[in-house]
């Protein structure tokens, strides 16, 4: 019996070896999807349709997007998460939905830990606040007279509850002592328009999201969120250049499967995107977005959302921001 035992274990750990080869021989056998949890047009999407034409190119495999925006971005992981471990369905996640969601909402329907599979981080931005290019605030300081003289008063525009914007939006106000209105969207598009017809005073998103609207003078950038300023916009200072020192939050972009996805598909995926990331022409289309490039090993990737997860739930829970 023990014999027996010990061949039925050595068969078993046989056939899983041989499946993985089997599959790493034979996938990818169908279209891959690659789920954009926004709404097309706005800075994920871009991003996500930049990196997937280029793998797509280099490896003759057919990426298909789909945008499922809703709940800050849930909607799409968690239809990430919730779908085969077979290499067919991925998602491009962002700072908001992998590391704040899980302290912002009571009840999340997916854990980013124990749900998901990271493959590799794709890119990093800074935030960046508009206004209208028509608005009487030029400056980040302009705001903060206009909020403090009349609380309330100003409504800034997300893509989202609970996306990086908000939080940083939210930490910026804590460190101003000033109180603005939020006035979440789905998307980037409907904020946009409403800001430019002035339904909105201000809007706060990645640089990628509004980088279009600034170069084409429709919106006047005021702040970024980052150390340093960004690449694209030498002109814009910093919001610790403008007078709170130390601020600073970015939003990063990161290709994530279901969990239990086969390691072969995950080393292939990881090693793919990375590929891509190094192509010049690649390089200069997402910086020309405002974005930084930034490739990482799955291991990596974990150990930034877990340690993001902590980082940003302590926001959540000093800001007293919630999302049910």
């Amino acid at each position: 019996m023990l014999i027996s035992r010990r061949v039925a274990l050595a068969l078993a750990v046989a056939a899983t070896f041989s499946s993985g080869a089997v599959l790493a021989q034979a996938w990818p056998a169908k279209p891959i999807k690659l789920i954009v949890p926004f709404p097309a047009g706005g800075g994920t999407d871009i991003i996500g349709r930049e990196v997937a034409q280029k793998v797509a190119t280099n490896t003759g495999w057919t990426v298909v997007i789909e945008n499922k925006p809703g709940s800050g971005g849930n909607l799409g992981v968690d239809a990430a998460a919730k779908s085969p471990a077979d290499g067919y369905t991925f998602v491009l996640g962002q700072t908001s939905n992998l590391a704040i969601n899980p302290t912002l909402y009571s009840k999340l329907p997916y854990d980013p830990v124990k749900d998901l599979a990271p493959v590799s981080m794709v890119a990093s931005a800074p935030l960046v606040i508009v206004v209208a290019a028509d608005s009487p605030y030029k400056t980040l300081a302009d705001v903060v007279a206009a909020s403090k003289a009349k609380p309330l008063s100003l409504n800034y525009a997300t893509s989202g509850n609970g996306t990086v914007a908000h939080l940083a939006t939210e930490l910026f106000q804590r460190t101003a002592n000033v109180q603005l209105t939020h006035v979440p969207y789905k998307g980037a598009a409907q904020g946009a328009t409403d800001l430019i017809g002035g339904q909105v005073q201000l809007y706060v998103s990645s640089v990628p999201t509004l980088i279009g609207h600034i170069k084409n003078g429709k919106m006047r950038a005021i702040a970024v969120t980052s150390a340093k300023r960004a690449d694209d916009l030498p002109q814009v200072p910093t919001i610790a250049e403008s007078g709170y020192k130390g601020f600073e939050a970015v939003t990063w972009f990161g290709v994530v499967g279901p969990a239990k996805l086969p390691k072969e598909v995950v080393t292939r995926v990881n090693a793919e995107i990375n590929k891509a990331l190094q192509a010049p022409d690649l390089l200069k289309k997402l910086s020309d977005q405002g974005a930084d490039v930034a490739g990482s090993t799955p291991e990596q990737f974990a150990t930034l959302i877990r340690e993001d997860i902590t980082r940003w739930g302590k926001v959540v829970k000093e800001s007293g921001a919630k999302v049910d």
